[in-house]
């Protein structure tokens, strides 16, 4: 049976990242048949990491530490992200800060009712503004507060699949209804487009929607890679994941730009 220390998963989650991430800047230009496997694989990365910020929770002896290096990367990272997905979105460091500070609330509110009107209320703007939608915090409570060990491993990841995939075949039948409206013609026909334009700006275009379907592989896949972690920690690899975040992101969104595919003056990054 294959057994994975954090070392190698922790590899396989930021390889899936970037992988994924480089479908944005090329994806007027990339055909879906290339898209749909590099998009599965993003599925990959938050249930591990999801995993590990849940252990590093656990076991950190300076949890405001953990969360000022995640925010330092996290600002370091902005620009990159920015140039590299089009828009401003709160980068993934910024959901992993708020699903630790769900965790710690989660500890602290011993009214489980004002707890979940908190969580709740995090839906919003978590879904207007950050990457991950408010998926990444669900994630993660689910690895704190499972009990059993092997569904612990394999639920949340499930979860995080059927998410995304709710999520993208409601998009796909959402862009099927407004294009039906835009043939009509008239004040329905501009409103429905400019529905239409504000969905391509969160989500990209028509082919990255459909190829999120397959996002839900990445994810099971994923847990089950948690399910065969051993519980050894491996190589050392504290600050290779906040390098390695900003970095993958800027060598992407340079390559981009030097191939034309984004412009750092529309984006507004400097």
């Amino acid at each position: 049976m294959l057994r994975l220390d954090a070392y190698k998963l922790k590899w396989i989650a930021i390889i899936g990242m970037a992988l994924h991430h480089t479908v944005y800047p090329w994806q007027d230009i990339m055909p879906l048949w290339m898209m749909i496997p590099l998009y599965a694989v993003g599925g990959l990365t938050f249930p591990i990491m999801g995993y590990f910020v849940v252990e590093g929770y656990k076991y950190t002896s300076n949890l405001k530490g953990y969360i000022l290096r995640l925010f330092v990367f996290g600002l370091i990272s902005i620009p990159f992200y920015m140039l590299v997905m089009g828009l401003f979105r709160f980068n993934i460091m910024f959901v992993i800060i708020v699903s630790l500070l769900v965790l710690l609330m989660y500890d602290k509110i011993k009214t489980r009712a004002v707890f979940w009107v908190i969580f709740v209320l995090l839906w919003i703007p978590m879904f207007m503004f950050f990457d991950w939608l408010f998926f990444g915090p669900i994630v993660v409570l689910l690895y704190y507060t499972i009990k059993n060990e092997k569904a612990r491993r394999l639920a949340p990841s499930f979860v995080a699949g059927a998410l995304w995939l709710s999520l993208s075949l409601l998009s796909l039948w959402g862009l099927a209804q407004l294009r039906q409206l835009t043939e009509l013609g008239g004040d329905i026909a501009i409103a429905a487009s400019a529905q239409m334009d504000m969905l391509y700006n969160v989500f990209g275009n028509t082919n990255i929607i459909i190829s999120s379907v397959f996002f839900i592989f990445g994810c099971v896949a994923g847990g089950f890679l948690v399910k065969n972690y051993n519980g050894e920690r491996g190589k050392q690899m504290k600050w290779l994941f906040y390098a390695f975040y900003p970095i993958h992101l800027a060598v992407i969104g340079v390559v981009a730009l030097a191939f034309g595919l984004v412009d750092i003056n529309t984006l507004g990054v400097f």
